[in-house]
């Protein structure tokens, strides 16, 4: 048995610090084992006191007549180190450090973690700052949280870690209120040691444990993570994170649109995406949506059934399905045939969707035949049930029709309870199904159940790239000319280009690329050339060498800086215009794709993908990443359009992603805006560029 799976199950607790006073911190934790039914040995350390609760109480570590698998250690953080130095050495498997004062504190109590984690050694560490952990699956609190004082939890197959210990007694608390089920709770807090990656990896192999519930604060070992949560997801245990810090100011000032686009939240969501992680929008949906999971149920597509005795409940739950993207369609002829049958006269609407049927609140045997009809129907890939105030007099007779019916199907069956009726939705909840107060919490659900079906797992490239000579680029930003040239080694096409200083070379190279062009200061101070007046469109060659003359004036007085060198530039026509860049971040390295040209940031139609441990995206990646894009039909031959050029998309963006791989630390910032996809069999190409490496 490993180090983590003692710390969840351990035969035997130390309690270091314990408290003969049950109403204070120290004393919670030999008060709740006893409470809930700790079956091994317990024992508590306190030099000053005899016995606490019955239980002889020892003076120190080196006094316990036998090695505690795990030791909490109750103690503040000047002397925590002590104590968990003396388990060490008795050969406990791991302690679990409460006091706070640590790295969160400053250099002080960065000091103190240095010697609690030198105290420990090879003995693992759960905390500090930690509340600690709850094993409800085998009956094991090793916790202080005030929300053990509670008398019975529903033990079922949702576990549970968070980075927060007050968030874990709130979890623990409102699961428990909702009659939701959980297996495991854990407080990892400033991991000095034990993790989020750990506790996702461990409970991938806890056979009690269908569905893990993560509250994030930051994800400090980016790696590990991604290969706890990949392993998750293809074990098909579904993760949910819920994290905070949103509103934080991710998008720093940056060289380049991308480093705005992107920011910190971006870039947790294209982790959690690739890595099969379902992110919660909402405290509440971290409960919700993994209720709904760890049924087990398979939503196939979506069509959903809503069968109600309510109307108007009926109606929002319909309406926020709409919005959803989910069909509520009337049943086919022989289920509303079969509906028909169940219930005579006029009080019933069976012919369209939500299903309402008036008085099944009152007759639990229409309830059954109504549902089991919904369930076989071939129309419907889910259905919602209504549970209206007719249900508050006889609450057992609702919850066991819709509990007889569900052995039929394996199909997704949720409840939405319309009156406030807490232990109605307890009690539907207890039974399997999940039940919810809010008509949107139905279709976070059903929208969640949906994702953790349809998830792919990332698929590696075949043969790796050549290594591309950069060496000879310089330190800092890069000209426009230059960085498409680093862009065109890794392959990316680029628009034709003549690099100038003169008006009669202006017009002498806009007489050999031919028709209308472009016409650029090229400045390595000045990244964003239109906003100082410093690019021209749709210039002809006789009209070129002036607009060069003007535009120098125009730049010294706007930017206090004299072009001495322009770019004249092939017009590029009759494409889309896309933003392709890349975002580096503790995270790791992300390639971003959008909707490009002056309006990027306007819009904001933007999707990203980490880039793997090695090499750069797959050519189905790149494909996934343009097909997210709410632009995307704009690609793909919108109203009579032109599809464009997908093909040569998806290779530019590899391409790209290949650069950004294999140059590593020293490509600061790469963007591509626009990047012109012309028509199929076309072609793309790069129309400007930045780049900013390092030394």
């Amino acid at each position: 048995m490993d180090a983590i799976s003692r710390l969840l199950k351990p035969r035997s607790v130390a309690v270091i610090g314990a408290s003969a006073d049950a109403n204070k911190t120290a004393g919670r934790p030999v008060s709740y084992l006893r409470k809930h039914g700790f079956a091994g040995e317990i024992y508590p350390v306190n030099p000053r006191v005899d016995q606490i609760d019955g239980l002889r109480c020892y003076p120190d570590v080196a006094s316990l007549p036998d090695v505690p698998e795990v030791g909490i250690v109750l103690l503040g953080a000047e002397r925590a180190h002590l104590a968990v130095r003396d388990l060490a050495a008795r050969g406990s498997a791991a302690a679990i450090v409460l006091a706070s004062g640590y790295t969160e504190t400053g250099e002080e109590g960065a000091r103190r973690q240095k010697q609690l984690i030198e105290a420990a050694g090879s003995m693992r560490l759960l905390g500090p700052n930690t509340i600690g952990l709850v094993n409800l699956t085998d009956n094991i609190p090793l916790s202080a949280s005030g929300a053990l004082e509670m008398e019975h939890f529903p033990v079922g197959s949702i576990g549970v870690v968070s980075q927060s210990g007050g968030i874990l007694g709130a979890l623990l608390s409102r699961a428990a209120a909702r009659g939701i089920g959980l297996s495991k709770l854990v407080s990892t807090s400033n991991e000095v040691d034990l993790e989020l990656a750990d506790f996702i990896d461990h409970l991938v192999d806890d056979e009690a444990t269908k569905v893990i519930a993560l509250y994030v604060e930051a994800v400090r070992n980016p790696e590990k993570f991604r290969a706890a949560a990949l392993r998750a997801a293809r074990a098909g245990k579904p993760v949910v994170a819920f994290k905070i810090g949103r509103s934080e100011a991710g998008a720093k000032a940056a060289v380049s649109h991308t480093g705005a686009l992107a920011g910190a939240d971006r870039m947790y969501d294209a982790l959690f995406r690739q890595v099969g992680v379902i992110r919660a929008q909402t405290f509440t949906d971290l409960l919700d949506i993994p209720a709904a999971l760890a049924t087990g149920r398979v939503l196939r597509g979506k069509r959903v059934a809503i069968l109600t005795s309510t109307g108007g409940a009926g109606t929002l739950v319909s309406d926020s399905l709409g919005v959803s993207g989910f069909e509520t369609p009337a049943p086919d002829e022989d289920t509303a045939a079969r509906l028909r049958a169940l219930q005579k006269g006029d009080h019933a609407a069976l012919d369209r969707n939500p299903i309402d049927v008036t008085l099944a609140g009152l007759q639990p045997d229409l309830l059954r035949g109504a549902i089991n009809a919904l369930l076989d129907s071939p129309s419907y890939d889910a259905l919602t049930i209504i549970v209206g105030s007719s249900s508050l007099a006889m609450p057992e007779l609702m919850v066991g029709a819709i509990k007889d019916c569900l052995p039929n199907s394996d199909k997704p069956v949720l409840a939405y309870v319309s009156p406030h009726a807490p232990e109605l939705a307890s009690l539907l909840n207890q039974e399997g199904v999940p039940a919810f107060t809010a008509p949107e919490s139905c279709t976070i659900a059903l929208d969640a159940m949906l994702r953790a079906r349809s998830w792919k797992p990332p698929v590696a490239d075949g043969a790796p790239a050549g290594v591309v000579d950069t060496s000879d680029f310089p330190s800092g930003s890069l000209d426009e000319a230059q960085a498409k040239e680093l862009f065109a080694r890794f392959g990316v096409p680029c628009a034709r280009e003549r690099i100038v200083t003169a008006a009669e070379e202006a017009e002498r190279a806009a007489r050999e690329l031919g028709g209308r062009v472009v016409l650029k200061i090229l400045s390595r101070e000045i990244t964003h050339k239109s906003d100082v007046g410093g690019v021209a469109v749709g210039l002809s060659a006789d009209q070129v060498g002036a607009r060069l003359t003007d535009m120098a004036a125009e730049v010294h007085a706007k930017a206090g800086v004299r072009p001495e060198r322009f770019l004249v530039q092939e017009m590029v026509g009759g494409g889309t215009e896309l933003i392709l860049g890349m975002h580096r971040d503790p995270l790791g390295t992300a390639v971003l794709l959008g909707m490009g040209g002056v309006t990027a940031e306007l819009f904001k139609d933007t999707t990203m993908r980490l880039l793997p441990a090695q090499g750069g995206l797959s050519r189905e990646e790149a494909l996934d990443l343009a097909r997210e894009l709410k632009t995307w039909p704009l690609l793909d031959g919108f109203r009579g359009r032109p599809k464009a050029d997908v093909e040569a998309l998806v290779s530019a963006i590899v391409a790209f992603s290949r650069m950004a791989a294999q140059m590593g630390e020293r490509l600061v910032e790469a963007e591509i805006n626009p990047v012109f996809v012309l028509p199929e069999g076309q072609g793309v190409r790069a129309a400007d560029g930045v780049v900013v490496l390092g030394a």
